[in-house]
């Protein structure tokens, strides 16, 4: 297939490209490069250097399927420049979706974010509770799959609403959970928990690509709403378990994020998708990395700092 990728550059996207090149897939990436390229060279893939808000600029001709990833990722850095997230998150996903089904593609998969729901005290969130978003981040994405649902019919969407990614990738991020709270114990020796009872989805950076994978392969899945996490777990247990591998002190200190929310993935375990990594496997993987002196702790992979740093700001 001839695949778009935007947001090919970023942390998913840096581990996803190489995965689908290697499935025999022609890619065709387009990515601002804010925190730079590290995907390899391809005698299949294309590498645009562009915004997504110029959506005139971005191919779908002769492209089968778009995996959009684009966009101002997490809380804090949507907070810095409100306006930017919308015109991103909403504003080129419709139009990038306007002129995809115009020119054809078969199949829209769209990452959109399991904190879509905001606070919920249920056991079980499934796809057809009703979202509460609580922050911009939320709203944005909100919005962004309801216009995705108005193509049914023009062409397959399938919104993925992934839990908190963990795990490598050769665009690190360090400012994900899992990862944040390891490398305070590889580097510090001491995790700082904010508040600690929250309760978040987690899902391996590479069950979160064969999630996209398996998408591809089965564009006939019914259009809608997807949950892909795996792991329900506290921020505190999650710095107990880093602390079972990496010697470290845990300090517990107040936070006023109240967002807390589990998710239920029965449905996409149901098209026969089978979960292959767990939150302990990116620990591994870290504590490997960091060891090895390849696990780098710098500004860019802090997307608020980086934003900072580049002037993305209000």
């Amino acid at each position: 297939m001839n695949i778009l990728v935007t947001g090919g550059c970023g942390y998913v996207g840096s581990v996803l490209v190489p995965a689908l090149l290697a499935d025999g897939h022609r890619v065709t990436v387009v990515d601002t490069q804010w925190f730079g390229n590290f995907l390899p060279q391809h005698p299949a893939l294309q590498i645009i250097k562009e915004d997504v808000r110029n959506t005139d600029t971005v191919p779908v001709s002769g492209i089968d399927a778009v995996v959009h990833l684009a966009n101002i990722a997490n809380d804090p850095s949507v907070e810095l420049n409100p306006t930017l997230s919308w015109e991103v998150n909403v504003l080129a996903t419709q139009q990038l979706a306007e002129r995809a089904a115009a020119a054809g593609v078969r199949q829209f998969i769209y990452a959109s974010s399991g904190s879509v729901y905001g606070i919920k005290e249920e056991e079980q969130v499934t796809e057809d509770l009703p979202l509460v978003p609580v922050s911009v981040y939320n709203k944005t994405k909100m919005v962004a799959e309801r216009v995705l649902l108005s193509y049914c019919g023009r062409m397959k969407i399938h919104n993925i609403r992934p839990a908190t990614v963990c795990g490598l990738s050769p665009r690190m991020r360090l400012d994900v959970s899992v990862n944040m709270l390891t490398l305070q114990a590889l580097k510090n020796g001491r995790i700082t928990v904010f508040g600690g009872q929250q309760v978040r989805p987690n899902i391996h950076i590479q069950d979160m690509v064969n999630v996209y994978r398996h998408f591809l392969a089965n564009p006939a899945l019914p259009d809608g709403n997807y949950n892909a996490g795996f792991e329900n777990i506290s921020i505190l247990d999650i710095a107990n378990r880093v602390v079972e591998r990496v010697p470290a002190e845990i300090v517990v200190t107040e936070s006023n994020d109240p967002r807390s929310y589990r998710q239920n993935s029965d449905k996409l375990i149901g098209t026969g998708y089978v979960q292959r990594y767990s939150v302990a496997d990116a620990i591994e993987e870290l504590i490997a990395s960091y060891g090895a002196g390849a696990l780098q702790d710098v500004e860019q992979c802090y997307t608020v700092k980086w934003m900072k740093r580049l002037g993305l700001v209000a």
